[in-house]
This record gives structure tokens, sequence and C-alpha cells, in this order.
């Protein structure tokens, strides 16, 4: 077999189970551990896999920088942005974290909302800029242009200053066994602390998100309380969050 072709069976065996062991691929191609490696290695050189322990996890795609990924199933988001602006309840502080969902969750506050949300992201300040019952508290520091988001020392000493009701959290990967994880270490670090910081962890996961894997764990899955899905999102897909006794809302439900 062929190095594309040994490529391509790692990408189709990916798709349909969720992951690869190194071991068992090189059993089926008839070829050493060390070749399946070399493989995953330069797949995930071209972002198409993630690579963990043993094998390799499916890479996010929400990966990509903000300005491309606000064209990633922009109605999805939409969509688990409305439900999430629910949870919203007057008078309470939320932390709301950077990216293109929660730029949406933002815009989704409704217009007679009373209480207080504080950020990390000049996208999401900017956004309830003209929103008369808000009042934001914008944490500063270095500016992530990537997510543009401050991050740094600056910010984790007024992260640590906070305590919120709700944290909307934005990640890239939302994994059973992986965790939650993003893209910069920087960036995992303060959403680490905002996990300390919350009574309760919402995570915001549009469909590519789900069973996806990012180099930078934040933690498990199980720091979060509540999974804000699609509201098409497969049972067997939510399934194994739910065993780890996460609640699952899904977009359009009441």
């Amino acid at each position: 077999m062929l190095t594309s072709q040994r490529k391509q069976a790692i990408l189709a065996a990916l798709k349909r189970d969720g992951q690869v062991v190194a071991k068992t691929m090189s059993e089926a191609f008839g070829v050493s551990e060390d070749t399946v490696r070399r493989d995953l290695r330069e797949l995930a050189a071209e972002g198409l896999l993630q690579r963990v322990h043993g094998g390799a996890l499916p890479a996010s795609p929400a990966m990509a920088d903000f300005a491309q990924r606000q064209y990633i199933g922009p109605e999805a988001k939409s969509a688990i942005a409305q439900r999430a602006a629910q949870m919203v309840l007057p008078g309470q502080v939320v932390f709301i974290d950077g990216g293109t969902t929660c730029v949406q969750l933002a815009r989704s506050l409704p217009s007679t909302l009373r209480a207080t949300v504080v950020t990390h992201s000049p996208s999401i300040a900017v956004e309830l800029v003209e929103h008369p019952g808000i009042e934001v508290v914008l944490i500063g520091g270095r500016l992530f242009k990537h997510s543009v988001v401050a991050v740094g020392a600056a910010a984790m000493e007024a992260i640590a200053r906070v305590r919120v009701d709700l944290y909307f959290m934005g990640v890239t990967g939302v994994h059973p066994t992986a965790g939650l994880s993003t893209g910069d270490f920087e960036e995992a670090s303060v959403k680490r602390a905002l996990i300390e910081r919350a009574a309760e962890v919402v995570v915001l996961a549009s469909a590519e998100k789900l069973h996806a894997a990012s180099p930078y764990a934040i933690a498990p899955v199980q720091a979060a309380q509540t999974l804000v899905v699609e509201g098409d999102t497969p049972e067997a897909v939510v399934a194994p969050f739910v065993a780890l006794g996460l609640a699952v809302v899904r977009a359009g439900d009441e």
C-alpha cells in the first residue's frame, strides 16, 4: 500500500470511528507502528488530525483564526447562542468568553435584560455598548489577536478578583476522553482560571467541535456542567457527555 493510500485509509477510519489507534492501523496495513506514526505526524502537520498518545483524534476546524471562523456554521452558532442567552437571569454576573459563537451570544441577550457581563474580549464588549441594561466589565491584558481576547499576567490577575454565576466558554475541541481543548497554551490557562471563578460552566459546542481535539488541554469535560449543542445533534454524539454527568441543552428547546 502506498503512503498516500495509507493516509486516505487513516482519514477514512478517523471519520468512521472518531479515532484511530496506531497499533491497530499498523496491523491492518501490514507495516510497522513507526510507519503509521510517521503518517500521523504528516497528517497532523497538514491540520487533518490531532495526534494523541497511541493514535489520533479528529482535528477541529475551529482552529482557524477569528475572521475565518465567522464563516463556519454561522446559522448553527446563532441558534446555539440564542439558546444560551435564555440561560442568563436578571441580576446575574456572567463571563462571556471570546470567539464567534460568544459574539452571537452577546447579540442575542434580550434588550430588557439587566445583568453584568465580564469579558476579556473587546469584540464582546463592543457588541454590548448599545445594550441599555448590561453593565460591561472588560478585562485587559496582552491581546491575543488570533481569538481577539486578552491573555497574560494582567488578565489572570483580574480574573482572580471576580466571581460569576455563569461562564460561557468557547472551545475548539470537546471530547469525552481528551476533554476540553483549544489551540493556544496561554488561552487554555485563562480558561482554566475562569472555570475556577464560575458557579456554573456552560460550553457552547457547534458540531465541528464535538468529538474533536486541539493541541492544548483546558480541563476534563466534567469541569463543565452544561453543553449547548445544535438542535439536530444525534443522541449517539451527545450520549458520552451525558454519561459523564453533563446536562445537554439543545438549540431550539425551551
